[in-house]
């Protein structure tokens, strides 16, 4: 995790936000999702304060508002598994613009999309205020087992890696004439992936050796001690703190 690596979600910036240490941002988001997810589907006006506040944190990242909502589009596939709760719901029917719905399946779409929204929402303001090699760091000071956030590094780091061989074969290919039209080529494809896997297990094989020849035992050096004050951690817990007074709310009322 010494090197850095850049990804296409994070958007550089100065911010008050971009300065909070990763640990601390890490942990303001899931205490964040917890809440959302903990909140009564009936509460509408909560999900409404909870997109407030969270579009007050993307105004104090200076993230504009097209950035967020062109990264939201992910939760494509989940909107429309929602708009379907509806109707093949069962339960208790009612009528809406000429369509027989089910009241249940209603709310439950309803509980999806705006609980999904928020997690999403709030999990893109971290992955754009917050560089990979930052939130691997911040997951080990959070102390998440050192083997995940090992896997997770190698994952990220050597990602490229792969997408690259895959390019390069693609090119290789389409040299040679080829051109998958149909099921008759999907003995070459497959090849291809094969040939993929034999190459990034035969990688990863040399990586490990190189490093084992290198002092490897199992845990990688921590080379940047990530730290958090008192008043970073105070700034970071402003959101779940609110969201939480909101989320009191919505059961009290």
């Amino acid at each position: 995790m010494g090197a850095g690596h850049a990804h296409k979600l994070y958007r550089h910036g100065h911010s008050p936000v971009h300065a909070l240490p990763p640990h601390c941002k890490l942990a303001a988001v899931f205490c964040f999702v917890l809440v959302v997810v903990s909140t009564p589907r009936e509460a509408m006006w909560a999900f409404g304060l909870y997109a407030a506040l969270l579009g007050g944190v993307a105004y104090a990242a200076r993230v504009p508002a097209g950035f967020l909502l062109g990264r939201l589009l992910i939760e494509v596939p989940f909107v429309a598994f929602a708009v379907l709760m509806p109707f093949v719901a069962q339960g208790e029917r009612v009528e809406v613009l000429g369509m027989s719905l089910s009241v249940s399946g209603l709310w439950g779409a309803w509980n999806i999309l705006a609980k999904g929204t928020l997690g999403v929402a709030a999990s893109v303001l971290l992955a754009s205020t917050t560089e990979l090699r930052s939130l691997l760091l911040g997951l080990q000071r959070l102390k998440l087992p050192p083997l995940l956030v090992q896997i997770a590094s190698f994952m990220i780091r050597y990602g490229d890696v792969i997408t690259d061989e895959m390019r390069r074969m693609s090119i290789a290919r389409r040299s040679r004439g080829f051109e998958a039209r149909g099921v008759r080529h999907w003995g070459v494809l497959g090849k291809t992936a094969g040939a993929l896997f034999i190459r990034s297990y035969e990688r990863g094989e040399r990586v490990h050796l190189a490093m084992v020849s290198r002092g490897y035992t199992g845990t990688m050096p921590v080379i940047d001690e990530v730290t958090a004050t008192r008043a970073q951690w105070s700034y970071a817990a402003a959101l779940p703190v609110s969201a939480l007074a909101v989320c009191l709310l919505g059961w009290t009322l």
